[in-house]
């Protein structure tokens, strides 16, 4: 195993969630802060990111089971329910009562339905503010990429059966498409992500997660209504380049989200902004956590 992702992995702990463990990650001290990775990669890609926002405050974050050093189990439904309940038992377990939540594509949706789920008293714990990021928001402006659709819009065993085919070079090729054309990721990250997406087969089941992209239509005014009702602070950071929800997904945020706050990044940054854009990211986002003290 690569000695960055070891020392990573060795420094985390992990939490057992209905028999499965789950891979989580804490730094820094002060307010709380939880951040909510996406799809396919794991809480390894906000590392830099996390090193920075842990000086002032107390970072947690975790593999979502399917994903990163959480367990993978190949015959099971995922969902944001259980991703949600997962949150909630991390939380709890923690002792966490109130956090900020920063959140990057599939996490986005997570962050949804928990804003959505405080509303009915769902959550054990207070949401104090939520930072939205490249993610699909708003699924009917979405714009997935061709292998998403293949691996899983297709019936199961097709997306079972491409997933275990599917190379190195394909995953890379794919994810570099939707970076910026001038910060593109390095070999090395790729390898790394590589590692980390094939631990405990974990490339063999990314069809299952995937296909969480098309569920979100059965969510969307579920998740739109909770928005434009709810009091707790939100915010959009939008890297522009982004094809599947860059300045569109910031434009419909604008339509539909009242009093929007919206920071938009340099116009080539792409969809993963803490990668792409690490410095511009923190300070948009402690533009946002300034501003709710104001």
């Amino acid at each position: 195993m690569n000695k960055e992702i070891e020392n990573w992995k060795s420094n985390g702990k992990y939490f057992n969630f209905k028999n499965n463990n789950i891979f989580y990650y804490q730094e820094g001290t002060g307010v709380d802060l939880l951040i909510i990775h996406g799809y396919p990669y794991n809480s390894f890609e906000w590392k830099d990111t996390i090193a920075e926002l842990s000086k002032t405050f107390k970072v947690t974050v975790f593999d979502l089971i399917g994903m990163g050093f959480s367990n993978k189990p190949q015959n099971h439904k995922y969902s944001f329910e259980e991703y949600c309940e997962i949150t909630n038992a991390l939380l709890t377990k923690l002792g966490i009562a109130e956090t900020h939540i920063f959140s990057h594509d599939l996490g986005v949706s997570i962050a949804q339905e928990l804003i959505t789920r405080n509303a009915e008293g769902k959550n054990n714990f207070k949401i104090m503010s939520s930072a939205f990021m490249n993610g699909s928001l708003f699924i009917d402006v979405y714009k997935p990429r061709f292998i998403q659709i293949l691996l899983s819009k297709s019936p199961k065993l097709i997306g079972k059966t491409l997933s275990k085919l599917m190379t190195k070079n394909m995953v890379n090729k794919s994810a570099k498409s939707v970076f910026g054309p001038f910060t593109k990721p390095s070999n090395e990250f790729l390898e790394k992500q590589w590692e980390i997406l094939n631990f405990n087969q974990g490339k063999e089941i990314t069809y299952l997660i995937g296909r969480l992209v098309f569920e979100k239509y059965k969510y969307l005014n579920r998740w739109v209504n909770a928005m434009q009702k709810t009091t707790i602070p939100m915010c959009y950071i939008c890297g522009s380049f982004d094809p599947n929800s860059g300045i569109h997904m910031a434009n419909r945020y604008e339509e539909l989200i009242p009093n929007p706050k919206i920071f938009i990044l340099d116009k080539y940054i792409g969809h993963w902004p803490q990668l792409e854009d690490k410095d511009n990211v923190i300070k948009c986002y402690y533009e946002f956590i300034n501003s709710l003290n104001e």
